[in-house]
């Protein structure tokens, strides 16, 4: 059945490939996240413990959030590791890093999803796509929030 929601196919096509972009960068975070909840220890394990928890829950409906919306656009979303391996711009973690270290990869990996949900607003702008643009608006203010509050962890 043709969609006929006032953006062009072309630009719902490439609005679809940009958030399977961020799609792909939110899933990456999200395993990065999950498995530093797991594995991290040290004086701040709770702390970490809880915060990292926190945070992989929300990027689980992010997840989700963004999957719909490509959906809605009329294209099928990413759904496996090795799509998201080609598509994200995050790096898979080898071994298990310091407590230091995963909050340091973490606040790259939040800033990686800003960058390239930022990236899409030119698209946005141009297809006069509102739904997507609230929705990377919102991505962008929970990851700088959440890359602050990490980097903050990094401070003397």
């Amino acid at each position: 059945m043709e969609i006929d929601i006032g953006i062009e196919q072309d630009d719902r096509r490439q609005l679809a490939e940009g958030l399977s972009r961020v799609l792909a960068d939110t899933y990456t975070l999200y395993l990065k996240t999950h498995n530093f909840h797991w594995n991290v220890k040290g004086p701040m394990f709770q702390t970490l413990h809880l915060m990292f928890e926190t945070q992989y829950t929300e990027l689980a409906v992010a997840v989700d959030d963004l999957a719909e919306r490509i959906r809605s656009l009329g294209y099928p979303a990413p759904g496996t590791y090795k799509q998201y391996a080609e598509l994200s711009s995050i790096k898979e973690q080898e071994g298990i890093p310091t407590a230091k270290e995963m909050i340091a990869l973490l606040v790259e990996g939040q800033e990686a999803v800003v960058k390239t949900a930022r990236s899409l607003y030119p698209l946005v702008d141009r297809a006069n796509d509102e739904a997507t643009g609230d929705l990377l608006t919102q991505r962008i203010q929970l990851h700088e929030k959440t890359a602050w509050m990490l980097r903050s962890l990094l401070e003397e």
